[in-house]
């Protein structure tokens, strides 16, 4: 996977209050046929994108000369609370008021399940010890005439703070006090710098308890407030430290340290999650990558090798320490170029840098770089964001790094933190808190008050499970989570034959082709494979040659394509997995040569090809015990599909058989706009259909795992996706009524578990289950630690049921969910999420990144994909 393709895949970062000015016309370019070429820039009228002072009803006048500060003044200053949108509420807070355990009758009461053995943990969770009891009042600030300028807003409003008192806070719109003033409706007068007179009416809205949703969103801003007073700078929804940095020189990296946090009300009190987090910074500019790239590429390939290694990647401004997502490279336009302001001036992007940031521009002919603004509705910023890619830092990881074995080991020393080691950082920042007499006014004056030590508490390790493998039954150690070995001794539960199959690699590589098919020799009668010798094809190294060979040589009673392939170029493994998923349907297998060519690991490489190649032609490996009867596990997982067209693809992956080691896989692929889970009913109704040529009756539950779910998205999930579901099965017939439960699966979580032990504390074994403490009141849900982590911490997977009426216990629901982590067949082990989740992330993923269409329906009953 590219940068470009793993930054779109992670998504967009949120708006950015300070923009840069926004591109129109441009000038001519300058990195004409090298970096440093000249030429002469236009002067064009472009529309601006700055944050402005405002005079009189707010009319802009000059760019400002300092970034406006976010935040919540909690005295007089002109400082306000900025909330995400209009209404007060940020994306991720819509999902407090979706409750879904109160319509699951038989967890109502407890959701708790007992099996297992007792062990005690510690979360990353301090209890709120004091709050305010009183309630937050919501007023609504209207100004007659009209003032437009939130900042002119705010002046005029705080005229009056011995009416509203020095402890509020103030969005432009909505004013929050912790007391009731006097009158519903205040009307009171404000005089602007010209002496204009102004009515502003205060009206109250809302009398919000302190139990309310509001209330907690409100403590999160309070918190973050303190971690601005405490120099921490936010860079996305995190607080780094930019004056603690580490650096790891030999590599060009620097990491700064930071946390993340939230508050929420959790089973028996409201709580706060702080954890670790860390913002990797490359030490090169863009302009350095630039620089760099034109020495190593054909230079009429220049242009399109930048924007091939830059667009869709996060860069940091430090003049600001903003991030910002590169979306196009403008070739036309250089800093010389100039920009037309509100007033009607004009000025160049090095004067209006060395003005507002005191930033000096040395390359005057570098391209410019264009971010589109993506901000809240409100906002007083419009059009792109222009970027000097000298000033722009990048962040993150190439793909090349992270294959650098040397470099990751050197990075995961800062990064990837032991259980004491992370507790002690958690630890800090309480200790920061709480030592800081500016922070500790603030948390006075609002009432609020923290535990200092992390919150203790009882869980439970559920028992391992047993792997059964073609009539074998084996035990592993779950702290190694891997039965690799025992997998290459015994019989696999369905060994499909290589009869016929094809064998196509490069001159250079012939040697790498015929030690793999004699390993595979070797490494296949243990299996249970029966193999012939494979049709071997010598091919150029293009794609054409490769493309035009299985189009020669593929017949019907082909098994399994297997292509050697010289390097890992994108384009060439794109193109043939498109042409065998799609145009002619028959199972593939790509493996790059250097991969073959370490003799230490030959064998080893040579029994996990077998064992793919034998799950993409439709056969079985192992399995676990499945108490339940008559159910279908179905997988959804979601890709966004940035190349195509922004396409949406969703993976459908759904058991087959009672053991769940055959799968039905399909993918939806939708266009911007369109609701996905309509292509989701058609993906069901052909499951079911294939369960019952299989089985000859119809399952009688159904357990759907949704993966991909974001913040927010919870209350869509449940108002709209299930009904689908269950109108899908209406339509299967009268007398079918299977019993439905859905699962909404989330991986990306800042809980961490730490298991105490002798005084000190370690990682949770496989196989934890914690539904007591931090789960929430509202939800039927619960976290599971699947996996053993040799470096750092172990992160736990959170399980949200959002609908059921299966019934099922939640000891059974949990027992189920861990024993599918067992049930991936691209992993001999134990996986942080149940198999159909990843099946269908790698269906999504491969259409996504490589074929951009829905594949053929006749690969439907076999994992092609792996």
């Amino acid at each position: 996977m590219t940068g470009r393709a793993r930054a779109r895949a992670r998504g967009r970062p949120p708006g950015q209050e300070t923009a840069v000015p926004s591109v129109g016309a441009v000038a001519q370019r300058s990195f004409s046929s090298h970096p440093s070429g000249h030429r002469q820039p236009q002067q064009p009228s472009l529309p601006p994108t700055l944050s402005e002072e405002f005079s009189g009803r707010g009319r802009q006048r000059v760019p400002q000369t300092v970034p406006k500060p976010l935040g919540l003044q909690i005295s007089a200053g002109f400082q306000e609370l900025s909330l995400a949108d209009r209404g007060g509420r940020r994306r991720d807070f819509h999902d407090l008021g979706v409750n879904t355990r109160q319509a699951i009758e038989h967890v109502r009461e407890s959701k708790t399940g007992s099996s297992g053995i007792m062990i005690k943990l510690i979360a990353n969770y301090f209890r709120l010890t004091s709050r305010p009891q009183w309630a937050l009042y919501q007023y609504h600030i209207g100004y007659n005439p009209e003032m437009e300028a939130r900042r002119l807003r705010s002046a005029l409003l705080f005229q009056h703070e011995e009416l509203i008192g020095k402890t509020h806070a103030f969005d432009g719109s909505i004013l929050f006090l912790p007391k009731k003033l006097g009158n519903k409706v205040t009307e009171v007068f404000s005089k602007t710098r010209n002496g204009e007179d102004v009515k502003i009416t205060i009206t109250l809205t809302n009398e919000l308890p302190p139990s309310s949703p509001t209330c907690l969103q409100f403590y999160n801003i309070i918190f973050r407030r303190l971690l601005k007073m405490m120099n921490l700078q936010q860079i996305g929804r995190n607080y780094y430290n930019p004056n603690d940095p580490v650096s790891i020189p030999n590599h060009r990296l620097m990491v700064w340290p930071g946390f993340t946090s939230s508050i929420l009300q959790y089973e028996e009190s409201i709580m706060l999650c702080a954890d670790v987090s860390h913002k990797i910074l490359r030490s090169e500019t863009v302009l350095d990558f630039m620089y760099s790239l034109y020495y190593q590429v054909e230079e009429q390939r220049f242009r399109d090798a930048c924007a091939k290694e830059l667009i869709g990647l996060i860069i940091l401004t430090k003049y600001n320490n903003r991030t910002y997502r590169v979306d196009d490279i403008d070739w036309d336009a250089n800093p010389q170029c100039t920009f037309r302001r509100a007033d009607g001036s004009e000025i160049s992007y090095i004067d209006y840098y060395k003005r507002q940031y005191n930033q000096e521009i040395t390359d005057l002919n570098q391209p410019v770089l264009i971010s589109q603004s993506r901000r809240k509705r409100g906002s007083m910023i419009l059009g792109p964001v222009v970027l000097i890619p000298e000033l722009c830092y990048l962040t993150g990881l190439t793909e090349k790094m992270r294959n650098d074995f040397n470099m990751m080991k050197d990075l995961a020393i800062h990064t990837r933190l032991p259980p004491e080691r992370r507790q002690c950082e958690i630890g800090r920042l309480i200790d920061y808190i709480q030592k800081d007499d500016g922070v500790q006014k603030e948390l006075r004056d609002w009432g609020l008050s923290f535990d200092s030590n992390l919150l203790s508490f009882t869980g439970r390790v559920v028992q391992a499970e047993k792997i059964l493998q073609a009539g074998n039954v084996f035990d592993y150690n779950p702290q190694f989570a891997d039965w690799s070995r025992e997998t290459r001794v015994a019989p696999l539960i369905s060994a499909k034959p290589l009869d016929n199959w094809l064998l196509i690699y490069t001159r250079r590589n012939y040697d790498t082709a015929n030690t793999l098919l004699q390993n595979l020799f070797k490494v296949t009668p243990s299996m249970g494979i029966r193999m012939n010798k494979a049709t071997m094809i010598e091919v150029d190294d293009r794609t054409e040659a490769y493309l035009r060979v299985l189009q020669q040589s593929i017949t019907p009673d082909t098994n399994i394509a297997v292509c050697i392939l010289s390097s890992s170029r994108k384009d060439k493994y794109d193109a043939i997995k498109k042409y065998l998923c799609t145009d002619c349907p028959i199972p593939s297998q790509c493996v790059i040569a250097r991969t073959l060519s370490k003799p230490q690991t030959t064998l080893a490489i040579a029994t996990k090809i077998a064992l793919q190649m034998n799950c993409k032609m439709g056969g079985e490996l192992w399995s676990v015990e499945i108490p339940l009867k008559q159910v279908m596990v179905v997988g959804i997982d979601c890709y966004h599909d940035t190349l195509a067209g922004k396409q949406s693809i969703a993976g459908f992956v759904a058991s087959l058989n009672q053991t769940m080691t055959r799968w039905f896989s399909r993918c939806v692929v939708q266009s911007r706009g369109q609701e996905l889970v309509d292509g989701l009913k058609a993906c069901l109704q052909t499951a079911l259909r294939d369960w019952f040529k299989w089985n000859k009756y119809l399952p009688s539950r159904i357990i759907v795992y949704r993966d991909g779910v974001g913040d927010g998205q919870l209350h869509t999930l449940v108002n709209y996706e299930v009904p689908q579901f269950l109108d899908c099965l209406k339509s299967v017939g009268k007398d079918y009524n299977p019993k439905l439960t859905v699962i909404v699966v989330k991986k990306r979580v800042n809980t961490r578990f730490f298991a105490q032990s002798g005084g000190g504390l370690k990682n949770p074994p496989p196989g934890t289950v914690v539904d007591v403490e931090v789960t929430r009141p509202e939800w039927y849900d619960f976290f599971i630690v699947s996996q053993a982590v040799r470096n750092g911490c172990v992160a736990p997977t959170h399980y949200n049921v959002i609908y059921d009426t299966s019934k099922l216990k939640p000891d059974h629901v949990q027992r189920l969910t861990y024993k599918l982590c067992h049930m991936y067949y691209n992993w001999s082990g134990v996986i942080r999420v149940p198999a159909p989740c990843q099946y269908a992330h790698k269906l999504a993923f491969l259409v996504g990144q490589s074929i951009h269409r829905e594949p053929n329906l006749l690969l439907s009953d076999r994992l092609y994909y792996l």
